[in-house]
């Protein structure tokens, strides 16, 4: 690094809603900040988000431009459209490399890098997912009541999922997509509740645009549809807290403490990336915490 190159005190990686709640706290904090965003959040294609005080039902593309204009009224708040690719960490100093071949350096790092979901190959899954398949019934399930609603999971998973998305529907049908693994015990109770166990695979997801119309299953015969849930495996959107020797829990969320710091020094993590808790309240929460940390671990330092 040459002396005339400028160190931020907090560089943010993912500028969705955790990053920009952090920006905030920084930026009412009077820190140098520098968010590095790719512009693909894993909500890209929800029509609209719910279960948000005074945001209710609005887009979630709406509520970050008004989230990032209301961050540009800070003028130590810059913003970087591009991705980071590599993260070198020498003396203290931490230099971000992107895709565009910059290089920007910073005492603090956030990842608020969120988690890319791994859809199985199933036409009209990926197509459906956000506007007709969900992972969160507090996010979308009021939208939804007393439709037809499909949950696609199995095992434990499945039964637990099922039962929660009970609250909302009394039409429910649980796809296993192959050969049931729930409990001779779980089964029954489901049989007693109504709740139809189809194990056939399913060949299609049958939609409009997004929006549920059917099952196309495997064995020949279709399902009627309106939404459906789904607990998918996800992976990290990004390498760089690996390849830095980041912790991560059994589950595959990358470990922090109460204050959202990681096992290294300077470095934090917010929002999707951390727990299975995924919200927009929750990223917002979460990244606030970890903006009043960094400056609390800033301030410790220089005072």
């Amino acid at each position: 690094m040459k002396n005339s190159e400028k160190v931020y005190d907090v560089i943010i990686i993912g500028g969705s809603f955790a990053g920009l709640s952090a920006g905030l706290a920084l930026g009412r904090s009077i820190r140098n900040v520098l968010v590095i965003d790719d512009g693909k959040p894993c909500n890209r294609q929800t029509p609209n988000a719910h279960n948000l005080l005074t945001h209710d039902g609005k887009p979630p593309f709406e509520i970050k431009r008004l989230a990032k204009s209301e961050l540009s009224n800070y003028p130590t708040i810059q913003f970087l459209e591009s991705k980071a690719i590599k993260v070198v960490n020498s003396n203290s100093i931490f230099e971000i490399k992107t895709e565009n071949g910059d290089a920007h350096f910073s005492k603090k790092l956030l990842f608020a890098t969120g988690v890319t979901d791994v859809m199985p190959d199933t036409p009209g899954f990926k197509e459906s997912w956000g506007i007709s398949i969900f992972h969160c019934p507090y996010c979308h399930g009021y939208e939804v009541r007393n439709q037809k609603i499909g949950v696609f999971a199995n095992g434990e998973i499945g039964y637990e999922s099922v039962k929660l998305i009970s609250q909302w529907s009394q039409s429910l049908t649980l796809f296993t997509n192959g050969k049931s693994t729930i409990s001779p015990e779980q089964t029954k109770k489901l049989n007693e509740k109504n709740i139809k166990i189809i194990e056939s695979e399913v060949s299609e997801i049958i939609h409009n645009k997004g929006y549920l119309t059917g099952i196309s299953l495997k064995d020949g015969t279709t399902e009627i549809l309106n939404a459906m849930f789904a607990r998918v495996p996800f992976i990290q959107h990004s390498h760089l807290p690996l390849e830095l020797g980041v912790e991560f829990n059994d589950m595959g969320y990358i470990k922090v403490d109460g204050f959202n710091k990681t096992n290294l020094r300077g470095i934090y993590a917010a929002g999707d990336n951390t727990t299975m808790l995924r919200s927009l309240s929750f990223a917002i929460g979460s990244g606030g915490v970890a903006g009043a940390m960094i400056n609390k671990e800033l301030i410790e330092e220089n005072f």
